[in-house]
């Protein structure tokens, strides 16, 4: 790199779930300032109206047939990648070369599994080489793509999911534990304390699509006998499919519902409330984690969000709750005996935030950008 200019730094996403775009945002916003960055995403460039057809697909299969999702998650393990074979793909290839070339990017940092094997085939075609990490956005259970991607170095969420990437065959020095990308905004930002009066105990719910799930976990919220509840209601893209129902649930308890729609203030939210509600996707739970805010997961999609779940379940900052009655016992866990087990909770997570694992993972990308490419 020439040392009369910032790095040149290529941030690659995808909108198949949130995880992959907000990685990608964070790391741009740790970047600001020391790297001319630029955010794409191959797959909408390079076939947009097909690629909006396939995310609608995939957020309606993963909330409504999750268990065909996890059979196409599972196939996935045995296909090989370094041949290119699908139309579509082979459309946000050349669109990933085209920005490559467009950007001269001295480092490539990918936050989908896929573009590494499209920028393979692009140095080999003759591309100029250049660093490539891959940004590994689930914990745990990872997914065979990710770990068979031909990477220069590989930036993962836990010490668990490094240790599980290293026993399949990945080099040990290439692993490197950064944590989730979260918003960098997480490192100013000040938690509920774990010594709390939680009166009223303040619930942070993020509903998926499916309707009559608002109503049920409003209720199982809201009816608890053991405590003063109060509900902020986060529909975001579902605010045209969900508001009359939450609506009924704000109008049927007076004074204690919020509704919000869309929101940038989702690090604020979570560190002013005392317990999370959501499903289990790698961006959710890494933020929840950054703020010590404990986790009930209502919805789980079959292979890619078990590890984050695991890995909730091994801090001890959160579990499964996919039924009224699961995550009625759960609050009366959490709020018994003066909210000790929520208590207990917020310790265990606070042994674990990485609320600056976006600024910890800008320094490596900045690092390898000036270093010369891997053998």
């Amino acid at each position: 790199m020439p040392p009369d200019r910032p790095p040149r730094v290529l941030l690659t996403t995808a909108g198949f779930g949130d995880g992959h775009n907000s990685a990608a945002r964070n790391l741009d916003r740790a970047l600001h300032g020391t790297a001319e960055c630029r955010i794409v995403d191959p797959c909408a460039e390079g076939a947009p109206l097909l690629n909006h057809a396939l995310r609608l697909g995939y957020r309606l299969v993963t909330t409504h047939a999750p268990s065909v999702w996890h059979r196409i998650y599972r196939s996935v393990e045995n296909r090989d990648f370094s041949r290119q074979q699908v139309p579509f793909m082979r459309l946000a290839e050349r669109a990933l070369a085209a920005q490559v070339e467009a950007v001269d990017p001295d480092v490539v940092a990918s936050t989908y599994p896929l573009y590494p094997y499209f920028l393979d085939r692009y140095f080999k075609q003759g591309g100029r080489r250049r660093t490539v990490l891959t940004i590994v956005t689930d914990s745990i259970e990872i997914n065979a793509a990710w770990c068979h991607a031909p990477s220069d170095y590989w930036l993962v969420t836990d010490p668990e999911t490094r240790r599980g990437l290293v026993d399949k065959g990945l080099p040990e020095g290439r692993v490197i534990d950064t944590g989730f990308p979260v918003d960098p905004l997480f490192n100013d930002l000040q938690p509920v304390p774990a010594d709390d009066r939680a009166d009223p105990f303040r619930v942070l719910f993020f509903p998926t699509a499916k309707r009559p799930v608002v109503r049920r976990i409003a209720r199982a919220v809201l009816s608890h006998s053991g405590a003063r509840t109060e509900l902020t209601i986060v529909l975001g893209r579902n605010l045209r499919r969900l508001y009359r129902r939450a609506r009924e649930i704000k109008k049927a308890y007076p004074g204690r519902v919020r509704l919000l729609g869309w929101t940038r203030k989702v690090p604020e939210l979570l560190c002013r409330h005392h317990l999370c509600i959501g499903k289990a996707g790698g961006a959710t739970v890494h933020e929840a984690l950054a703020a010590r805010c404990p986790m009930l997961v209502h919805h789980l999609v079959p292979g890619q969000e078990e590890g984050n779940l695991r890995l909730l379940r091994h801090i001890g900052g959160g579990n499964l709750a996919d039924s009224e009655e699961a995550l009625a016992a759960a609050l009366r866990d959490l709020l018994a005996d003066e909210a000790e087990g929520w208590r207990r909770q917020k310790r265990n997570l606070a042994r674990h935030a990485r609320p600056n694992a976006a600024i910890v993972a800008a320094r490596l990308i900045l690092q390898h950008a000036r270093d010369p490419v891997p053998a």
